[in-house]
């Protein structure tokens, strides 16, 4: 995905990304975890706003699943985020939007009607080792797949803030 980044990264112009999966409980909020966590030991935090939300409106106000900030936790990261469904006007705010499979592309893609194509893309476009594309879905399985998918979202978070942080003016 090629980031078109048209200005400069500003603390008066915030880079806005939301990350989204299917019910923001496991990947979604792990993704926004780790970003925050990443932008704020780079000090960058007056320069981003990170968000997540989900394709469904299953888990709505709950909190990230108990796997998931169990993984977290192992790596030093908290999951603040509440479960939210991705709406209409998100489109508009965020300069990036994430997905983390297929699905949940199509579905944002489908909302956009192909207006904002070039800020939605796939979380795993940015992962330096990106396999068929997609964050695989851990909610039924055991903590090995709670732990691949913090694995595949930190290399995907670090490249993302990689090539972000070259436009950040301070």
């Amino acid at each position: 995905m090629d980031l078109s980044v048209s200005n400069p990264i500003t603390k008066d112009n915030h880079y806005k990304i939301c990350f989204v999966c299917l019910g923001n409980i496991c990947r979604s909020p792990t993704a926004e975890g780790i970003f925050q966590h990443l932008i704020d030991d780079r000090g960058l935090e007056d320069y981003f706003e990170v968000d997540s939300a989900g394709t469904s409106a299953y888990h709505i106000g709950e909190s990230a699943n108990s796997k998931s900030q169990r993984t977290a936790q192992k790596h030093g990261i908290t999951l603040h985020s509440k479960a939210r469904q991705f709406k209409q006007f998100d489109l508009e705010y965020y300069d990036l939007i994430l997905a983390m499979d297929n699905e949940n592309l199509s579905n944002v893609q489908q909302m956009a009607n192909g207006g904002q194509d070039t800020k939605i893309g796939r979380m795993r476009d940015f992962d330096p080792q990106p396999g068929d594309g997609q964050v695989p879905d851990p909610y039924h399985g055991g903590p090995e797949g709670f732990e691949n998918v913090f694995q595949i979202v930190k290399r995907s978070c670090e490249q993302l803030l990689d090539e972000l942080e070259s436009h950040v003016q301070k």
